[in-house]
Formats: structure tokens, sequence, C-alpha cells
């Protein structure tokens, strides 16, 4: 079965690489077991998770709403929903309305204080996709917008946010806008041609590398800063450490002429960072 002739919920999912949610959702896990000490409880782990899943889902259907014109002009994204015809406009639009009151149910059970914030993320979604247009910042604001997850979950759960999670938060945004630069050169002629701005566009294939270099310590840096002020022991220590090792990987993978490990060094090592910095932060609050 392709996916042109799979069921709507199918082929809804692959728009929204639902499989990607793993990026964001660990770190929102993070704040949230790091707000209480400990476990946070299965209410609000669940509405977490479901405000997560609704939220990254609104945000990547707007994404492909906004774009659909640009990747029917990429080879590379052509073959997507929206510019194949798999999925409507009207169908899109329909799911993002979806998950914008999935959102909104989730975080009216969770701390009274992120039901008054819940436009801050709405509008970050709405704006993302039309920086590239204007500036190659546009992967810092990426950075922003899951930054979000562990300050939200953080706030959620405890209807605080110390600056801890403040640094936690700086830390994703790093390493988000880190990986993004590297997703950047999967799209450098296509971003030239069209007038589009991105870090690659901006300073070359080895600036993406210098750039992403310096995220990535940044964001190493910022872990141990935020471990530094919070009662943590030794496994959050060994999580910074294996956060650290991951992404010196990551850089050894890939270097600039030689890309044929993108893919693995963007889909599979990211999505195995945030797992394991999680677990390393699970087994430190709860042991």
């Amino acid at each position: 079965m392709t996916v042109a002739t799979a069921p709507l919920p199918r082929r809804l999912a692959s728009l929204v690489r639902i499989e990607h949610t793993v990026f964001a959702l660990p770190f929102a896990y993070v704040g949230a077991f790091l707000a209480v000490g400990g476990w946070p409880g299965l209410a609000d782990v669940v509405w977490v998770t479901v405000a997560m899943v609704g939220a990254r889902t609104l945000a990547m259907a707007l994404n492909r709403l906004v774009d659909a014109e640009l990747d029917a002009r990429n080879p590379r994204t052509s073959t997507r929903e929206l510019p194949s015809g798999t999925l409507t406009r009207v169908q899109v639009l329909a799911l993002s309305g979806g998950a914008l009151a999935v959102f909104l149910v989730a975080v009216s059970q969770l701390d009274p204080v992120v039901r008054y914030l819940w436009p801050i993320p709405v509008a970050m979604f709405a704006v993302y996709p039309y920086l590239k247009r204007f500036t190659w910042l546009c992967h810092l604001w990426l950075g922003a917008c899951l930054a979000l997850a562990p300050i939200g979950a953080w706030l959620a759960v405890s209807g605080a946010s110390p600056w801890e999670a403040w640094a936690i938060g700086a830390a994703v945004l790093l390493w988000v806008a880190g990986f993004d630069l590297f997703y950047s050169l999967f799209d450098l002629e296509h971003d030239r041609r069209e007038g589009l701005h991105s870090w690659a566009v901006r300073f070359g294939e080895k600036g993406v590398f210098r750039g992403a270099r310096a995220f990535h310590g940044g964001a190493v840096v910022l872990l141990a800063i935020a471990g530094a002020g919070l009662d943590v022991g030794m496994f959050y220590w060994l999580g910074v450490v294996a956060t650290a090792l991951l992404l010196a990987y990551e850089h050894s993978i890939v270097r600039p002429g030689d890309l044929r490990r993108l893919d693995a060094a963007f889909f599979t090592l990211n999505g195995v960072i945030s797992v394991v910095f999680f677990l390393f932060v699970a087994l430190d609050v709860l042991l």
C-alpha cells in the first residue's frame, strides 16, 4: 500500500511525521520530572504527552500549509502530501484545528498558569514557517519552539519556571538549532534559487559545521550549568556526558564535503540523544 492509497489517518500521520515527536517529547518529560524531583504523577505525564503531541502536530501542519508551494518546487519535498495531492489543504486545515483543540484540552488539565500562556507557543509555530523568507536566524526560532518543551512542562506540573528550567530550555534551543543547520544543507541549492535564507546559504557548508559545533558545545555547557543549580546526582551528570559523547559522534560521521551519513546523523542520533538524556534524568530523580 502506498501513502497515496493509505487510509486518511495514515496520510495525516505521514504529513506531520508523527514519529519525530521523539525529538522534543523526552525533554518535556525532563522538565516535568526535574520540576518535582521525582515522578510527577500519571495524570500530569499523560496530559503533558497529549499537549506535546497536539502542539507538535499543529506546528508541523502549519509548516506544511505555509510551505506547500515551495515544497512543490523542491525535488526533495515535491512528493510530500500537499504538493503531490495526497492530501488537500482543507484536510490539513482540519488537522490543524483538531490539533489545536487537543492542545487546548490538554493544557486545561494542567497547572492554571499554562492555561493563560498557550497563545505563546501557537504564535511561535505560526511565525516559524515564514522566517526563512526573511532571515537566516530561522534555525534559532525553531530551536526556541522546541525549547518550550522542558520549560512548559516544568510550568505545567509545578506552576513555576526557575532559571534552571530556562537553562535546559536554552540547551534544547541550541541542540535543535545545531542539527537544523545540518538539515539546511539538504536544500542549499533550492534555497539559493528561491532566494530563501538559511545558515547554509549565508555562511556556506563550512559555516554550517562551525555553527553546529558551537551550538552543540553550548548545549552541553548549559545542561551542566542547569545541573549545578539543581539537586541532582550521578545519573544526571552521566546523562550530560552521554549527550556530549553522542553529539561528538554525530559530528564525527559527517564533515564538509562528505555528507553521505547526514540522514543518520540527523534522524537517528538526535532521537537517541533526547531519549538517553531523559532516561538518565529519570534514573536520577527516581532512584
